[in-house]
């Protein structure tokens, strides 16, 4: 049997931002590979969560270790490999507005070109056919030299996914990419995702507001209050007295007695595990 270092390692990690704990004590592990969604309500920490694990920011105590590499001890050149091999997916879709579509994907190439490659891709799009190659597989192959602009919001998000799909990222942090898409658009952008991971063995971490969309694509999910772990288990093992603890106030808000849960339908064992 071969022993495999997580993907993401954390070990009571805090993150603290003027003076007060927004991540307190938190430890975590995520196999290469896996794919899970992340939950709670607002200013649990989720966001902060995510900038931990990319190196953004340091641990104030304890340790975060991502794709094998302590983030306390990067700097300069080892900080921006460890950025090269983490893919970011953000709530708006960060594309140049000024931009064509071809340049906007071929940003996801600038962490492994020289300087000068990344300048003249500018002025002449380098590598198109992989540029094109990456829009064909988000169902976008016509769109090479449009602009933003001429494109809708969930066309916008996949031309993101098609950067990510040009970066050939080992892991993904996606943070409440499908927030601004309704429902539809939001299922086949977390579709588009989870088959990325599959089909190139990437592990994923998405933040998500929207948990219709926890269905089918996730293999755990990790509950954040008040900046800790507060549970975390199966898809199928949520459910809405869970619901009720961890969202709190926003539960009535959010309308979260209407959510079709991925266990409701089935008589699924109560085996949730408290952090």
């Amino acid at each position: 049997m071969t022993h495999t270092h997580p993907a993401i390692h954390l070990n009571r990690a805090a993150v603290a931002y003027a003076g007060r704990r927004v991540l307190d004590d938190f430890s975590l592990d995520i196999t290469p590979g896996e794919r899970v969604a992340v939950i709670g309500p607002s200013g649990a920490g989720k966001t902060t969560l995510f900038r931990l694990i990319a190196g953004l920011v340091k641990p104030a105590e304890g340790e975060a270790v991502t794709l094998g590499r302590d983030t306390r001890q990067l700097r300069g050149r080892a900080l921006a490999r460890l950025r090269r091999e983490v893919g970011f997916l953000h709530q708006q879709d960060n594309l140049v507005p000024q931009l064509r579509v071809v340049h906007n994907v071929l940003m996801g190439r600038l962490g492994h070109w020289w300087l000068p490659q990344a300048l003249l891709s500018l002025l002449w799009p380098q590598q198109i056919a992989r540029a094109r190659a990456a829009l064909e597989r988000v169902e976008l192959g016509d769109k090479l030299w449009s602009l933003p602009d001429e494109l809708s919001g969930g066309q916008q998000q996949r031309v993101a996914v098609a950067r990510l799909v040009v970066q050939q990222p080992r892991l993904v942090l996606a943070d409440e990419p499908v927030s601004a898409l309704d429902l539809r658009l939001g299922r086949e952008i977390i579709t588009l995702l989870c088959d990325l991971a599959i089909h190139e063995r990437v592990t994923l971490v998405v933040n998500l507001h929207t948990l219709d969309l926890l269905q089918g694509h996730f293999e755990r999910v990790i509950a954040l209050c008040d900046g800790r772990l507060f549970w975390q288990g199966p898809p199928e093992a949520i459910d809405q007295t869970l619901l009720r603890a961890l969202y709190g106030a926003e539960y009535r808000a959010l309308h979260l007695d209407e959510v079709a849960l991925p266990g409701q339908s089935a008589d699924t064992p109560d085996d949730d595990t408290r952090a």
